[in-house]
């Protein structure tokens, strides 16, 4: 038995609690609250419980299918009712769902729901844009006791649309630990040197990065076609990419296609890695032209490592990429604009690296890790001492 404060926090899977939860979850623990996790195992449970993390594996399904749907509720509450949680924050777009009725259902006190960025966006279409917006709005208003927006325009359209009491919706942003793993200054001359051989990089090579899942939305195939041309003018251009393709990808042609892609000249595909503020150090620029972002954390670990950041001009990235500041923002699926942006910088290495630095001076002002997990454990307190007192 414990008399610390319990809190369970859900997403999908497990690979979201690696890439997403891990620094709350320890924040939280140091802070004298215990911690559930929920998600479906897909392989990492061995790995977070050898962290000290407490994790309950529950199958949910990412799309909305009612039977699985009904089930994981079902599952959930159970867990909820029997654990007796003082908080339950929710994250992911389905997983945020269903565990919030589960936790309506389970009388938990207080349901917080952080969205990393509302499903609904200004580029689907009216009447797919509208169903969307109407869940996430009904279940802000009648499931939630706190939203948190990582991203300030989502933020000021639920504070518009009364999505809940404005002392209820707060903006959380988001962040990277920059000091003791995302910085240039921990990065030593001679591991700098082994990437380079490891990667094959030549003294003028000038390095193009992307690191996120290889699929269409991360805006994956216009980046490959841009890269095509930029490498037939500009010989010592390299294009780096980090990440894998996904197993349970719809569209298994397109797949295909970029698995053909992965292997044209200056391409190197690394993979899935753990030494991403190495291979940032080593890169020139960092390039994501997504079609659908919340607050992309990529971004944010780049400009730590003081990088140029190429990004599309859709929420979330145009709160990280200021133009003639930081980098450049190009439209969306565009590709004579996303190449017309990395010719810019390959053929002026002094201004993506004051781009870089100027990287760096945003990143300690905006988006410090530290800073957005103390707003999170500030709420956890008001909440668990109000419900003390």
């Amino acid at each position: 038995m414990t008399d610390k404060p319990k809190i369970l926090q859900v997403c999908a899977v497990d690979f979201s609690v690696r890439t997403l939860l891990i620094p709350l979850i320890k924040k939280s623990m140091e802070n004298n609250y215990e911690v559930h996790t929920v998600c479906t195992d897909t392989g990492g449970f061995k790995e977070l419980e050898s962290q000290g993390f407490t994790m309950f594996d529950i199958n949910i399904d990412r799309k909305i299918k009612l039977t699985s749907n009904v089930k994981s509720i079902i599952q959930l509450y159970k867990l909820m009712r029997k654990e007796k949680y003082d908080i339950v924050h929710v994250h992911t777009p389905i997983a945020s769902l269903l565990a919030r009725i589960a936790a309506k259902l389970a009388r938990v006190p207080t349901i917080i729901y952080t969205a990393h960025g509302f499903y609904f966006h200004e580029e689907m279409p009216q009447k797919k844009y509208r169903f969307y917006y109407t869940i996430e709005k009904n279940a802000a208003k009648f499931l939630t006791d706190y939203l948190l927006l990582q991203s300030k325009e989502d933020y000021n359209l639920a504070v518009a649309n009364n999505f809940l009491r404005n002392d209820r919706i707060i903006h959380l942003s988001n962040g990277v630990e920059i000091w003791k793993k995302f910085n240039p200054q921990l990065i030593s001359e001679e591991q700098s040197l082994r990437l380079k051989k490891e990667l094959n990089l030549l003294d003028n090579s000038f390095v193009f990065t992307f690191v996120g899942r290889l699929v269409e939305e991360k805006g994956i195939f216009e980046l490959m076609t841009a890269f095509t041309d930029i490498k037939e003018k500009y010989p010592e251009a390299e294009l780096v990419i980090i990440g894998e393709t996904i197993e349970s990808e719809r569209d298994q042609e397109a797949k295909i296609r970029l698995i053909e892609m992965l292997k044209y000249p200056g391409v190197k595909h690394l993979g899935f890695r753990t030494d991403i503020p190495e291979l940032l150090h080593i890169s020139n620029v960092f390039v994501l032209p997504s079609h659908r972002e919340g607050l992309p954390r990529s971004i944010i670990e780049a400009m730590a490592m003081e990088k140029a950041i190429i990004a599309t001009n859709i929420r979330g990235c145009r709160e990280e990429v200021f133009p003639g500041e930081n980098g450049i923002l190009v439209e969306k699926a565009n590709v004579e604009d996303l190449c017309m942006a990395m010719e810019k910088l390959v053929s002026n290495r002094h201004l993506a690296k004051s781009y870089g630095v100027k990287s760096r001076q945003l990143v300690e002002e905006l988006f410090d890790e530290e800073k957005v997990l103390n707003k999170q454990i500030d709420l956890f307190d008001f909440i668990t001492m109000k419900k003390l007192n």
